[in-house]
């Protein structure tokens, strides 16, 4: 049996086209996304707006990494559902003025369905929030980002 090793660094690839003013095709793999505002901001409302698209992939990075960490420490996982709260100063977005950390506050709520123990779920969420590289970026440019979990029994 021959065994890969992977690569530990990776270089990520991803390319655009501004369609409009608004609306951002993106490319990466063979897959496509189109980022856009809403038509009240002067989009075409085709897709994620940018700042929709970073809470988008924080969602998306809780859930993989949060059933990587679960299988890690023999949770399973019955079911995963997740919602976001943030608080976004939009004085920077507007051209009011240039603001530091244009999310100081986000609530990600987590809620599982699951028969493992306290101390695996424990495990889990302390695994999640030291490995998943999104919420790692988010807390890192000054954002409070707090976990709350919902533990539910089958």
């Amino acid at each position: 049996m021959v065994v890969v090793k992977q690569k530990t660094v990776v270089t990520m690839k991803l390319s655009a086209e501004a369609a409009t003013h608004s609306r951002t095709d993106v490319k990466v793999r063979d897959v496509g996304s189109v980022i856009d505002e809403p038509v009240e901001r002067g989009g075409t409302n085709q897709g994620l707006s940018p700042t929709e698209t970073l809470m988008a992939a924080l969602l998306g990075c809780t859930n993989t990494i949060g059933h990587k960490c679960a299988e890690k420490h023999g949770v399973e996982l019955e079911k995963m559902s997740m919602r976001l709260e943030a608080e976004f100063d939009r004085r920077g977005v507007t051209l009011q003025e240039e603001v530091d950390v244009p999310f100081p506050r986000m609530t990600l709520y987590i809620d599982i369905v699951t028969d493992a123990a306290e101390a695996a779920i424990e495990a889990v969420k302390a695994d999640l929030h030291r490995f998943c590289p999104v919420s790692k970026v988010i807390r890192a440019c000054g954002t409070r980002l707090e976990e709350v979990w919902t533990v539910s029994r089958p």
